[in-house]
């Protein structure tokens, strides 16, 4: 009877070792509010020098002061993920700042409710840019540094349930977002013999000062409807809470290597 061979891992690490982030840099996209605050928040936390990268420097300054206050290395930089060579110069701004990259998060990202009759294409072309556009060349700029350090690291990007799923009036959201899927996993299978992860998170409905704005166009009652629809659909009965999502990508940066 032949053997069986079995892959020989090394010892699991412990528990403690598995949310320790000391000496890794982490840069966040969309980091100032919202779930990507929490994911700030949380890399931090852990002990990661973060850069935290939004459009709207003034909350971006306030969380990186606050981050800070608790003892935190967090910098925070403008960035308008959309415009072409922010990819670029935000991965460079980190490595100066910190000397490397380790972790990626793409969360920035934008869904503006509207009919698909309605919707023109200004709209179409801005969502894809920042959810899809975005995603894709943060990821490659993220990479070529990961790569050429020779370590390997961990991307996460962030999608939606609307991936799997439509919800209605976001033709163009929805799009945006199944392609970052797809985009996850051929990333994944390109990047994987580099040592580098990658990894998708949907969110459901989550409460957010964005979820809020995306709202602005449609009435009370239209906005309550929107609410009961995504909290139908949900087993708990409720919208998610930014530190559940946080606490998953926290719990998706890590690589446990075989021997």
């Amino acid at each position: 009877m032949s053997e069986t061979k079995h892959t020989q891992f090394s010892a699991p690490p412990p528990l403690a070792a598995l949310l320790n982030l000391h000496g890794k840099t982490a840069l966040v996209t969309g980091g100032a509010q919202g779930i990507g605050a929490a994911i700030v928040d949380r890399l931090a936390e852990a002990g990661a020098r973060v850069m935290l990268t939004d459009l709207d420097a003034t909350h971006a300054a306030v969380w990186a002061d606050h981050q800070r206050a608790l003892g935190r290395d967090v910098t925070a930089m403008q960035s308008d993920v959309s415009t072409k060579g922010e990819a670029t110069r935000v991965v460079a701004a980190t490595v100066a700042q910190y000397g490397g990259l380790d972790i990626l998060v793409n969360n920035a990202g934008i869904f503006p409710f509207s009919p698909m009759l309605d919707t023109d294409e200004a709209l179409w072309d801005r969502v894809m840019a920042v959810n899809e556009r975005a995603t894709f060349f943060h990821a490659q700029a993220a990479a070529r540094q990961m790569s050429a350090q020779g370590h390997g690291g961990v991307i996460v990007n962030v999608s939606s349930i609307d991936a799997l799923h439509p919800t209605g009036n976001l033709v163009h959201y929805d799009t945006s977002k199944g392609g970052v899927g797809m985009m996850t996993r051929s990333m994944a299978l390109e990047l994987g013999h580099l040592a580098i992860r990658v990894n998708a998170v949907a969110p459901g409905s989550v409460q957010t000062p964005g979820a809020a704005s995306a709202m602005t166009g449609l009435s009370a009652e239209q906005m309550a409807a929107v609410g009961t629809a995504f909290n139908a659909r949900v087993p708990l009965g409720r919208a998610g809470h930014v530190d559940e999502i946080a606490r998953v990508v926290l719990s998706s940066r890590r690589t446990w290597r075989p021997t």
